[in-house]
């Protein structure tokens, strides 16, 4: 075969495997840029799983400043969410706006049979959830809903060594700590600023915001089951930079025969994302994504202990992106009560607004069985 047919015929099978991953990747519309999350999905796209079809955001300033960063063109912008539907027919959405905004993405989404993954939490009150969560069953569509710490290896390592191996015995207490200095010291642009320190668009403070992500996990390892009882505290230490919304919270769990001690806040000195884990015979440490440690008890204050430093999951496990279209896709099925699923997000939206309830009255809340 003389070279020249030789490197045709490889061409041709390059962009014939390039054609088919492109019809494969899901065609995805983007609702909003004002989270600065949605950093993330532009990131993610090269992956193929995905393909960005189109983009709603009527700040055209602000629009501007992502197409310069990552080389689209403003075509693809839409002012509206309807324009963009009719236009571009997406398979499912993904929501960058305020989180009092989710409800509309969904009202608007649902009906056509697209799909919806929003940033964490799900919704800014139960009211709001029931709302998207009934739309969702009506419509048989995924609402799935992203967080951070969903795609930490340490989160998925601590729960295996936790609940699938029992290597700590039963567990008896969760201790989650997330958090940074503030929104306003760490320099989060104004177009966020403006509404995640607005307690009706971000629907509370750092309890929300940052209390969110323990309470998720909590749900995760508990299997669903819905804490007894909800005691939460929460002050307003920065309120020259905070001054509609609480920045400081500490969220209270109780369940039959566990504790959970959730702590989000806008006050710390260095941010983190951790957790602790402790069972009836040892603890585990989730010290960041990458690195966890495992102590079994050994007499009064003794150890054995076992360090892991741990490598990414395995596709589409490692990416929010990836994840949505291979379940739109129905290449995978989430478990019940998963970390990214309706369920476990609706228990999550209730816990809150239970712990803005109980702080409120300074006093703890009891939820009904």
């Amino acid at each position: 075969m003389k070279q020249a047919s030789l490197i045709a015929i490889i061409w041709i099978f390059i962009s014939q495997s390039i054609f088919s991953q492109n019809e494969e990747a899901l065609r995805v519309g983007v609702i909003g840029l004002t989270h600065t999350h949605v950093h993330w999905i532009f990131g993610s796209e090269p992956r193929g799983d995905i393909k960005i079809v189109g983009i709603v955001e009527p700040n055209k300033e602000l629009a501007q400043q992502y197409a310069n960063q990552y080389k689209f063109s403003m075509d693809m912008v839409f002012d509206t969410m309807e324009e963009l539907l009719e236009d571009k027919k997406p398979e499912a959405v993904t929501a960058f706006g305020t989180i009092y905004e989710h409800l509309e993405v969904v009202r608007k989404a649902a009906p056509k049979g697209i799909h919806v993954m929003v940033e964490k939490p799900l919704a800014v009150s139960m009211e709001h959830a029931l709302e998207m969560q009934a739309l969702a069953k009506k419509h048989s569509i995924h609402l799935l809903t992203n967080y951070e710490t969903t795609w930490y290896p340490t989160t998925h390592k601590a729960y295996d060594l936790a609940k699938n191996e029992g290597s700590i015995g039963g567990i008896r207490k969760i201790m989650v700590q997330d958090g940074h200095k503030g929104p306003k010291k760490i320099g989060v642009n104004k177009e966020f600023l403006s509404w995640l320190t607005d307690p009706i668009q971000n629907g509370g403070g750092a309890e929300v915001d940052f209390g969110c992500y323990g309470v998720n996990i909590s749900t995760w390892l508990m299997d669903g089951k819905r804490p007894n009882s909800v005691t939460a505290i929460t002050q307003q230490l920065q309120p020259e930079n905070n001054p509609k919304v609480n920045d400081e919270s500490v969220i209270l769990l109780q369940y039959d025969n566990s504790v959970a001690v959730i702590q989000g806040s806008w006050n710390w000195p260095i941010g983190r994302k951790d957790m602790e884990i402790y069972g009836e015979k040892g603890v585990i440490y989730a010290d960041n994504r990458h690195d966890l440690r495992v102590r079994i008890s050994e007499g009064y204050d003794g150890f054995d202990e076992k360090v892991f430093k741990l490598n990414e999951r395995k596709a589409p496990l490692d990416d929010p992106f990836a994840l949505l279209a291979a379940v739109v896709k129905n290449k995978l099925k989430l478990k019940p009560y998963d970390l990214n699923s309706l369920e476990n997000n609706m228990l999550v939206v209730e816990i809150l607004d239970a712990a803005k309830k109980s702080a409120k009255l300074n006093k703890t809340v009891f939820l009904n069985k």
